[in-house]
């Protein structure tokens, strides 16, 4: 995002209005002059594009007036006050009343400059973070989770939308850092339980007794350290969602009593024999396959069942890189606003670098890429993947995002079919993406040559 700021000058001493506007002009920048605070008022406004540079002393309303103008416009304005050799005490009261800094006569223009480049640099971040925030706020629902063009991610949140406004139990699979927990956020917020809690809850790493006392809660005296009640996770999700991460190392005792809540709906607190009424939606999240976990005996099937009213499949970012730009852009949109800095450019080769690069972390690894990047460090993906110092820069006409994103899965499908003979099976289980999203694929890119069968071809050149 490129602002292009102006500075507007206050002023109505005519040459000293001319020096300043010809020094900041030498200096490049865009100046409007003025001679007083009323003709400047029309030109102000919450978001104005610029920075205000005005004498203390004017006709009329003074230098301090506008200030204070400027302050109750937009709080964040820069307004720079230049004061004579006796306004030493109106500039201090200035600063009390918001100004961005001051500058005592005489003064070179080499300061006027620096001062006023200065307070560009802070606009300009101020304006791009509200301009972040602002595009931010239009992603919403279930677009503003689950991000992406790919017929995976579309297909999720289809999915999605179609049940969440149901009760539904729903089971998410996923590999770790595949965003299965924001699949869950999208259920709860665009169902009818959105104004009660989303309760969440990994299974993993926790040991049995401590497991059973975060889902149920306990009495008091239940055992040895239970000093007073306990609401469980269950019980506090009451009237929302319920969202179990990591569900594939529950102890199985607890799958026991996990089942019979999801029949019952009613739950004991540990040292109780009262029963509890629980309305709340299960959302459950696995890494493993948990069919072939109770094929095996370590998970109940019963339960797998029970959790499994509604599947939905996370696929890898491997599987979706066309998503890749979109989730980078959103991810950094949201790492520049959180931490108050500007959105850095990605180059065309650093970006092909990005979308070839494995992702083993997902989109965790992504984001965590994305923060780095609008913080300017380094990190072992940026290392490895960004670092084009020896790159070309990008030519005149060169591809758009778009382009350059289909160009890649081009070449990256015709080399893979290659490899494999034009066989669309084993080139599918190498990409490691599903058949049928291959073949929709290498028939949008025109890579099968309808009459050689299996037979790859380039794409013809426009």
């Amino acid at each position: 995002m490129s602002l292009e700021l102006s500075v507007l000058l206050i002023e109505d001493d005519l040459h000293m209005q001319l020096g300043c506007v010809q020094a900041l002009q030498l200096a490049g920048l865009r100046v409007q002059a003025l001679g007083s605070v009323e003709a400047a008022r029309p030109l102000l406004a919450a978001g104005f594009a610029g920075v205000v540079v005005t004498d203390m002393r004017l006709p009329g309303a003074d230098g301090l007036t506008l200030v204070r103008h400027c302050r109750e416009l937009d709080a964040d304005l820069p307004v720079i006050m230049i004061t004579g050799h006796g306004d030493v005490s109106l500039a201090v009261e200035a600063m009390r009343s918001g100004a961005y800094d001051f500058i005592p006569k005489p003064f070179s223009p080499e300061h006027l400059v620096e001062v006023v480049r200065r307070a560009m640099e802070k606009r300009r971040l101020t304006l791009e973070v509200l301009s972040l925030r602002q595009a931010l706020a239009l992603r919403e629902g279930v677009a503003g989770k689950l991000v992406g063009r790919s017929p995976q991610i579309e297909a999720v949140r289809q999915l999605v939308s179609r049940v969440a406004p149901s009760a539904v139990d729903v089971l998410i699979r996923g590999e770790t850092g595949s965003g299965k927990e924001l699949v869950a956020q999208a259920l709860h917020e665009l169902s009818s339980r959105r104004q009660a809690p989303l309760v969440a809850l990994n299974c993993g790493g926790l040991p049995e007794s401590l497991l059973d006392s975060e889902l149920f809660g306990h009495e008091p005296g239940a055992f040895t350290g239970a000093q007073k009640r306990r609401i469980g996770k269950i019980e506090h999700a009451n009237g929302g969602t319920l969202f179990l991460d990591e569900v594939e190392s529950m102890p199985m005792a607890v799958q026991i009593k996990l089942l019979r809540v999801l029949q019952e709906r009613q739950i004991e607190r540990l040292g109780s024999n009262q029963r509890i009424p629980v309305d709340c939606r299960v959302v459950a999240a696995s890494k493993d396959d948990l069919l072939q976990r109770a094929q095996q005996g370590s998970f109940r099937s019963d339960l797998y069942y029970r959790l499994k009213v509604v599947s939905i499949d996370l696929p890898p970012l491997r599987e979706r890189r066309e998503d890749i730009p979109l989730l980078l852009e959103h991810f950094m949109l949201l790492a520049a606003s959180r931490y108050g800095l500007a959105v850095p450019s990605v180059s065309a080769v650093q970006l092909h670098r990005l979308m070839a690069h494995p992702w083993p972390g997902n989109v965790r690894e992504l984001r965590n890429v994305a923060d780095c990047l609008v913080l300017g460090v380094r990190s072992d993906v940026l290392g490895a993947v960004l670092d084009d110092a020896a790159a070309p820069e990008t030519p005149a006409g060169a591809l758009s995002l778009a382009e350059t994103v289909e160009d890649f899965e081009r070449s990256l499908i015709r080399e893979e079919l290659r490899r494999q003979g034009g066989n669309i099976a084993r080139s599918a289980q190498a990409l490691r993406t599903p058949k049928t999203t291959l073949s929709d694929k290498i028939r949008k890119y025109g890579l099968l040559d309808a009459d050689a069968g299996d037979q790859p071809r380039d794409p013809p050149r426009t």
